[in-house]
């Protein structure tokens, strides 16, 4: 194997990404907000996002299973094809069905697809670069994703508040089509793996052989699972649905204004992971995953600024720039703390199980992330005019989140 970063199949990867994830990211700003537009409930918004997370997780371990016993490629593919009919689906029924039925089950698609899309990625990294670069490459992919969503949300924030929602469902589709194209060409190393028993019985003893390895062979893996997962519940949560909320419902903005303010502040997001990325690829050899929650603490901190903001702070342009800059901070700190854990796991599990072990990882981490989105929905809509002490809430769980990342990570 090359000792090379940037192999010829690794950077048709990376292309793929970068196309296919930028499709991904307007789409998946576009039709949330157009729900949070018409509606203009949070409550509604958090219970949609929320549905929309659980295909993710019943189907990410399914997509981890099929990565360590099909092409890797093929499920790439397959699934950047099957999301560009998707759009044309919603195309063709929009205005023909009820808005929220459709938008929930189209996000609830959108959703299960990338839980199945993403192990085949994270499984391929380890055939396609030597161990010392896991590191580099798991940073390389979270730059893409950030640099997609930078550019998806930003572009589509224009897009949206001048021509509406229709333009962004075409250019994603398009998006989709191109990088399955593309993707036909990538050559991912596969070693089939012998199969005996029904499609449940495979699915059972694949789980059950990946939670032995999580639970007694690599408890660390285990307890550090459970530590993401109050990270998703308490932390990314209040992001996700506060950010688009506060923004577009709560700041007094006019609703276009709001609209691309709140394109502008995903973007913002997204140069966070942008820079975050570029730091782990640099810091790879100096970065410790037993100090991770030192960057759980700086994203925690973050949202102290923010609650005070709406407390005390008049002008809704002063409050909309310092959502944005800890926002930043926040994303770079995620983005670093989340590229060392994967390469932590990667480097941790043997091949043969890697696709099965990061799926699972996947799916537990995710299972926190919809009782939040409804969680925050719901204390968001009823504490209308006091958004503030849902922050400081919320920082507050977080802190504690991260003293307990750097009891159980400081050990190694």
């Amino acid at each position: 194997m090359e000792k090379k970063l940037f192999t010829k199949d690794f950077t048709l990867v990376v292309i793929g990404q970068i196309i296919s994830l930028f499709g991904n990211a307007a789409v998946r700003f576009a039709l949330p907000l157009y729900l949070l537009n018409q509606t203009g409930s949070s409550a509604l918004y958090g219970t949609v996002m929320a549905c929309a997370f659980i295909p993710a997780i019943l189907l990410s371990p399914v997509g981890g299973m099929i990565a360590d016993r099909v092409s890797k490629r093929n499920i790439m593919v397959v699934l950047d094809f099957t999301t560009a009919g998707i759009l044309l689906v919603f195309l063709f029924l929009q205005g023909r069905v009820d808005l929220v039925f459709l938008l929930t089950l189209t996000l609830m698609l959108l959703f299960g697809i990338a839980g199945a899309y993403q192990p085949a990625v994270q499984a391929s990294i380890p055939v396609l670069v030597t161990q010392e670069r896991y590191m580099q490459a798991n940073a390389v992919i979270n730059i893409v994703s950030s640099f997609a969503a930078l550019l998806g949300p930003v572009l589509g924030g224009v897009l949206y508040s001048v021509y509406g929602l229709l333009p962004i469902l075409e250019i994603g589709t398009v998006c989709f089509v191109v990088s399955a194209v593309m993707e036909i060409f990538i050559r991912i190393p596969h070693e089939k793996q012998e199969t005996q028993g029904s499609i449940l019985q495979i699915m059972s003893q694949d789980l059950a052989e990946s939670f032995w390895f999580i639970r007694r062979q690599k408890p660390v893996i285990g307890r550090g699972l459970a530590v993401v997962c109050c990270v998703n519940l308490f932390f990314s949560a209040v992001i996700n649905v506060g950010l688009p909320y506060l923004i577009t419902e709560v700041l007094p903005f006019t609703s276009s204004m709001a609209n691309r303010l709140y394109g502008y502040a995903e973007g913002v997001l997204a140069a966070g992971g942008i820079a975050g990325g570029i730091g782990a690829g640099i810091l790879a050899q100096k970065l410790q995953v037993r100090k991770v929650g030192n960057l759980l603490t700086m994203a925690a901190l973050c949202l102290f600024p923010v609650g005070l903001a709406l407390l005390w702070v008049k002008s809704a342009m002063v409050v909309y720039l310092i959502m944005t800059v800890c926002c930043f901070v926040i994303m770079a700190s995620a983005t670093m703390f989340s590229v060392q854990i994967m390469a932590f796991v990667q480097t941790e599990t043997p091949q043969n199980l890697v696709g099965k072990v990061i799926s699972v990882c996947m799916m537990l981490s995710m299972c926190a992330q919809p009782f939040g989105n409804a969680m925050y929905g719901v204390l968001f809509e009823l504490c209308r005019g006091r958004e503030a002490i849902v922050l400081l809430a919320a920082g507050a769980a977080s802190l504690m989140t991260a003293a307990w990342a750097r009891k159980v990570f400081s050990r190694l």
